[in-house]
């Protein structure tokens, strides 16, 4: 098979690494970045070998797919204008910054033949993908992800900024519906909610608490999930699972010799990299992302709603 022509549009700190992680992969051929920045795009264009250009639409006709990572408010003009040109995309995460956006893009790929694969990096994340096959039926889950303040995501809240993060991923790992939410939160330093919390309530009766925060002195990224006979407690950042379960020959009441532990090191891996190989690879088989649309949609319908509570609830 020829390969894939691919493409980057928005090349600052996170499309610089798309770029390079097309430009290394086997089965693509990166034809172009895309920046508003000429000289940006320039530099990037000479240092990978491809073309640069400042226009979305000189893609048209010359690339099969290409990642979209430009600010959030830009996705849905400049996706609305790729898929028309039968492009497939890979959208950073959030995919847009309304419902309606997202739902729009969802049917202009639909009616042109077009893949959308929604950039939610956490579900490539070595330590998520080697629990997956521990997690069964949670009860209940804790989330926090906490970072230093740093102005290049304080244009959008925390909740779209770094929280949508755990919130794709809670929804992924329960399979019950949403169906209540509470969440506060505070300003400390920009204009937007920079630390909050959001209590999820779903149908079969689970509970997540999720916590987010950009005003952190270091960066942390943990999640807990408790379930029938056994505890997981993942830590994203530093690649560990650490597993409690309660032997499964056990019988009356527990006691602490039928506790059993577990402790793994993840071997890490390059989640960019990975997610990229997906998205390709869907591509050419023609089968659903691991992240699709509808994942994302269904992500940033829960961030709205927790927004909307966090500006009315905010201090």
């Amino acid at each position: 098979m020829k390969p894939l022509r691919t493409a980057v549009v928005g090349v600052g700190y996170l499309g610089r690494f798309h770029a390079q992680k097309y430009a290394a992969h086997p089965d693509c051929d990166l034809v172009a970045v895309v920046d508003a920045d000429a000289d940006r795009a320039r530099t990037l264009a000479e240092e990978l070998g491809c073309e640069a250009w400042t226009d979305p639409r000189a893609l048209f006709g010359r690339v099969d797919a290409a990642s979209l990572v430009t600010p959030t408010r830009l996705h849905h003009p400049i996706a609305l204008e790729l898929i028309g040109a039968g492009l497939h995309l890979l959208i950073e995460k959030p995919m847009t910054t309304t419902l309606a956006e997202a739902d729009e893009l969802i049917e202009a790929a639909g009616g042109n033949g077009c893949l959308i694969q929604v950039g939610h990096l956490e579900r490539f994340n070595a330590v998520m993908v080697a629990a997956a096959t521990e997690i069964q039926r949670p009860l209940f889950i804790e989330s926090h992800r906490i970072a230093p303040f740093n102005p290049r995501g304080a244009d959008v809240s925390v909740v779209l900024d770094l929280m949508i993060h755990d919130i794709d991923l809670i929804l992924e790992l329960v399979e019950a519906p949403l169906e209540q939410m509470d969440a506060s939160g505070a300003r400390v330093i920009s204009s937007d909610i920079d630390i909050a919390n959001a209590r999820l309530r779903f149908t079969d009766g689970c509970i997540a608490n999720v916590t987010a925060s950009r005003v952190s002195p270091r960066a942390e990224r943990r999640m807990r999930i408790f379930q029938p006979n056994a505890y997981l407690a993942l830590d994203l950042q530093a690649g560990v699972m650490d597993i409690q379960r309660r032997r499964v020959e056990a019988q009356g009441p527990p006691t602490m010799d039928q506790i059993e532990r577990e402790k793994r090191d993840i071997d890490r891996r390059d989640a960019l990299a990975d997610e990229i190989s997906a998205f390709v690879a869907c591509i050419r088989e023609g089968s659903r992302p691991v992240v699709d649309a509808r994942d994302g949609r269904r992500a940033l319908a829960a961030a709205i709603e927790i927004g909307q509570q966090l500006n009315r609830n905010a201090v």
